[in-house]
């Protein structure tokens, strides 16, 4: 290829060395914390934010009383349009006295007032006598805070300190359980009937100790670890647990009895200026992404001017206040839309939609039928040692709700041809064209994976009168580099060289939309409906190598006109059009 770098040339060296190492997985199963990082923020979508605020004991203390950063704090989140819950650890005051908590109960009839569900846990120092577990009896905390429950408490234990919540986040139910900063046996049992109860409700525990990080490394405290034993480790789906009372904040991630990580987090500032300030930490969960981020803001500074230690000690930017984290898989299941009929997706201009719809494995010679009525079907072809496998698997957007996996090299493995009298060989797509296609990259991705396509013209550049590049290269194909990224490489009837477009490096172990778009003019290549940056200037038309006759291959790739490789991976619908699409027409649409 004369205007980039042809396939041969990157696998001596260049971007084919740097991309020898396995890619990154995908954000939820092991190792994703590095992927977490680098992953941007959703703009729309399943996101929902979890407010969390740790103790202001300081701001009411005897006769100082200062209910203003928390006022502050609580009008920021009536404001924030995700909010989904807000959560306070415990310390609300510091002696535990009537004045007190009447002081500190006004700011959150903020969120009361605008029906935003929370919950208030007491810590020690909202007790009178902190010597005692969740079976006290009454106290002014009590007698303040259980009347302000929210429609979304669906249990209080009978003490009236530990209570449960469930709650809506972007659609996904949570619970929260709320416990006493000492629990007692009737208060474990109690929880332990809430967790038995909605054993399949992604949980998060609040608890006013649990995590300490005095010596600037977080460990469980002696109740912490109670917490742990009783009620973490054996339920799978507590997958986070935050805490206050010790300073500064912490974090460790703990795998629980079924291998899966449990996120245990200290948050609390009070040791700091002015308290504090009613700090509040964020929990913004993407479950598309299958990511947490956090981040801790202080309202209170932001509503004026800082001062000198305002600016010095209130503007929290250290690695335990802002970071992400991954959700464990079970939690954030995709969003899977219903199955549709073929004959919906056969749209104006469809020339070929195949779909892998069966069970067992396909023999040679066993035919896809082409779903257009177009006449264009794929032949199984190959040694078959590996056989093709039909999956129940596929993209969340899908039409059809199954697969076809490929596990074979190129000297056992099967692949699919065009039937000889398909008429897409012929086609040369001078008035535009789009070609779709689902797939999921294989775990590991190594040398084996590389330079497979996904669709290609069994046609080599060379044999379609070009002379110019890496003519031994196919006319036209839909290739997955060593990145791995996408590579949409044609020679185009107009031109006397090929064209490229890239894509970026793909995650392994998900499912990607691919569409490659011409208008007549240029192409521009869209990965889950987004389109790539990299995308060829240069006006192009059509689709050299129909005069051949040559037929179109999923799962292999030629080098001068004999198989070079075959898929690894699993691929989806597969849909061609005469025509360019638009997003909103696309497959995934």
């Amino acid at each position: 290829m004369s205007t980039t770098l042809s396939r041969r040339s990157m696998l001596a060296g260049g971007l084919a060395s740097a991309g020898a190492a396995a890619a990154a997985p995908f954000l939820l199963p092991q190792n994703a914390q590095a992927a977490v990082l680098a992953a941007p923020a959703s703009d729309s979508g399943r996101v929902f934010t979890l407010a969390i605020i740790p103790d202001t004991q300081y701001l009411f203390d005897g006769e100082s009383l200062h209910p203003e950063p928390l006022t502050e704090t609580m009008k920021y989140l009536a404001g924030l349009k995700d909010l989904a819950f807000v959560a306070h650890l415990g310390d609300v005051v510091q002696n535990g006295l009537a004045q007190e908590v009447a002081a500190a109960k006004e700011p959150f009839a903020i969120l009361a007032k605008k029906n935003i569900p929370f919950s208030v846990i007491a810590g020690n120092h909202d007790l009178p006598n902190s010597n005692t577990d969740d079976q006290r009896g009454p106290t002014p905390f009590l007698d303040a805070f259980a009347p302000l429950a929210s429609k979304q408490r669906i249990a209080q234990d009978a003490g009236g300190y530990n209570s449960a919540y469930t709650f809506d986040g972007a659609g996904t139910e949570f619970l929260l359980l709320a416990l006493d900063w000492r629990l007692s046996t009737a208060g474990i049992a109690w929880a332990r009937s809430i967790l038995e109860a909605h054993a399949q409700t992604p949980t998060i525990i609040t608890v006013h100790d649990s995590v300490s990080a005095d010596g600037g490394t977080a460990v469980q405290s002696a109740h912490g670890k109670l917490v742990w034993d009783q009620l973490i480790n054996e339920n799978q789906q507590v997958f986070l647990s935050i805490n206050g009372h010790f300073w500064p904040s912490g974090r460790i991630t703990r795998k629980n009895a079924a291998d899966q990580p449990v996120e245990l987090h200290l948050a609390n500032y009070q040791q700091l200026y002015y308290g504090g300030a009613a700090a509040t930490r964020l929990y913004r969960f993407d479950l598309d992404r299958g990511v947490v981020d956090v981040s801790t803001e202080v309202p209170h500074i932001d509503a004026g001017g800082l001062n000198e230690l305002e600016r010095e000690e209130l503007q929290l930017t250290a690695e335990t206040d802002r970071f992400s984290f991954a959700l464990p898989p079970a939690l954030t299941p995709p969003t899977r839309r219903d199955p549709r009929p073929a004959a919906t997706l056969v749209i104006p201009g469809t020339e070929a939609y195949w779909r892998f719809e069966g069970t067992g494995t396909l023999a040679t010679g066993s035919r896809i039928e082409d779903a257009s009525g177009r006449g264009n079907a794929l032949v199984v072809a190959g040694p078959s040692t590996e056989p093709l496998v039909f999956a129940n698997d596929s993209h969340p957007s899908q039409p059809a709700n199954s697969s076809l996996t490929f596990s074979g090299s190129k000297d056992t493995g099967a692949y699919l041809l065009t039937a000889d009298d398909a008429p897409i060989n012929k086609a040369a797509f001078e008035g535009g064209y789009t070609f779709e296609a689902f797939f999921k990259l294989p775990e590991p991705f190594n040398g084996d994976s590389a330079w497979s396509a996904i669709i290609s013209r069994w046609v080599s550049a060379k044999a379609a009168g070009r002379v110019k590049g890496d003519v031994d290269e196919p006319a036209a194909t839909l290739s997955i580099s060593g990145g791995p990224e996408l590579q949409w490489c044609v020679y185009p009837t107009n031109l006397d060289r090929s064209v490229t477009n890239w894509g970026h490096e793909l995650r392994t172990s998900r499912w990607w939309h691919v569409a490659v778009v011409n208008d007549g003019r240029h192409t521009t290549m869209y990965v889950d409906g987004c389109a790539v940056v990299r995308n060829p200037s240069t006006v192009n038309k059509g689709l050299a190598g129909g005069e051949t006759g040559a037929p179109w291959t999923v799962g292999a790739y030629s080098w001068a006109g004999e198989l070079d490789k075959t898929w690894l991976g699993t691929i989806g619908d597969i849909r061609i059009v005469s025509r360019a699409l638009a997003p909103r027409e696309f497959m995934i649409a």
